[in-house]
């Protein structure tokens, strides 16, 4: 099987109110248990808003720490999810469940191999 990675892109701005955003979290959960019967589920979480993130990073030979998002965008990272399928239209599948659920943009990216030990 191959990992995939689902990424959630939240739109910048205010969340749902908490009665919509209980009814899409419902949906998601449900969604979540289909796929871990099926055998899929590897891990999925949610991140916190990019203000809260810190970059890490080396310039001239320093390390650098900064509070705040990376980059500044319209949308970022709001959550992601790792699942195992036999292939990319499995994956899609999968990505398609979910943003039906939760109606935001999912990107699929296969994970890299690793190489032979």
């Amino acid at each position: 099987m191959t990992q995939y990675l689902l990424s959630v892109f939240q739109p910048e701005g205010e969340p749902p109110s908490p009665e919509v955003l209980a009814a899409i979290m419902a949906d998601l959960e449900a969604i979540n248990q289909e796929i871990r019967a099926a055998g899929a589920w590897v891990f999925a979480g949610g991140l916190l808003a990019p203000s809260t993130a810190t970059v890490v990073r080396l310039r001239n030979g320093e390390i650098l720490t900064t509070e705040g998002p990376f980059a500044e965008a319209r949308e970022y990272l709001g959550g992601i999810s790792i699942i195992e399928a036999p292939d990319l239209d499995a994956a899609l599948n999968w990505a398609r469940r979910i943003t039906r659920a939760i109606t935001l943009p999912i990107e699929v990216r296969q994970f890299q191999e690793e190489p032979e030990r």
